[in-house]
């Protein structure tokens, strides 16, 4: 059989022109895939049909675990590598000294002095924002630091904000992933999550199909959690919610 299986379509994470005109192709991934080095190459060469112009291609590791992925892909008659990078290498403080509030919340993932630190610094920032903003940020920062488990931190930090009590308490942000400060809100924590996690799939993927609704309304709290951090990595609806 000489017909070639018919390949998924592929979603970068992010695709953009560099000031040179050339095109930088990034990926950010939570887990060691250890296809990652074939899943480059592929989209390399997409990327190449699509602009006629080889992209640089950098990968983002952002998991908890060490690093264990490859970053190149050797045979006899090929050969292809991309870089790859794990956040936590990066230098945490220039990322908290940046004046843009994006970069402060991804200072988390990096390396830092003192995380805890770090989480009042950021948490201060959220604070200093209009409510429509700190409300959005903090739900951000919630699920950028369930990378680094730090829930609980950012938990007893905040509760040390006064200003940061109309998000603790409130119906959506605060049973949502601080999970436990009230017994008897497990349903408004789920329903909270369930919100936040649609807000991930619409940014990443676009309007969510009736049967993907259907998927996500049948999860429990701790499998609303497993997708929302497979979310990184998912290239399709497809792919997050596979056939059961």
């Amino acid at each position: 059989n000489v017909e070639m299986q018919q390949v998924q379509a592929s979603r970068a994470d992010l695709l953009g022109m560099t000031t040179d005109n050339g095109i930088l192709h990034l990926e950010l991934q939570s887990t060691n895939d250890p296809d990652m080095a074939l899943r480059m190459a592929e989209y390399y060469l997409h990327i190449y049909r699509q602009f006629r112009k080889p992209p640089k291609q950098i990968v983002l590791y952002v998991g908890e675990a060490k690093l264990r992925m490859s970053a190149a892909l050797r045979e006899p008659n090929f050969a292809f590598q991309y870089t790859l990078l794990d956040f936590r290498d990066l230098d945490g403080a220039a990322l908290l000294e940046s004046s843009q509030i994006e970069d402060n919340l991804l200072a988390i993932l990096a390396r830092l002095q003192d995380q805890r630190a770090a989480v009042r610094q950021i948490l201060a920032r959220i604070a200093s924002l209009d409510e429509p903003a700190r409300h959005a940020a903090f739900a951000q920062f919630l699920i950028i630091s369930g990378l680094r488990r730090l829930g609980q931190t950012i938990k007893e930090e905040a509760q040390k904000m006064p200003i940061m009590n109309d998000i603790l308490d409130h119906d959506l942000l605060g049973p949502a992933i601080l999970q436990g400060r009230q017994e008897g809100r497990q349903e408004g924590r789920k329903e909270g999550q369930q919100e936040l996690l649609r807000l991930q799939l619409e940014r990443r993927f676009g309007r969510i199909p009736g049967w993907a609704e259907a998927r996500l309304a049948s999860l429990s709290a701790t499998e609303l959690d497993d997708v929302a951090i497979r979310v990184l990595d998912a290239s399709s609806f497809e792919e997050l919610f596979p056939a059961t």
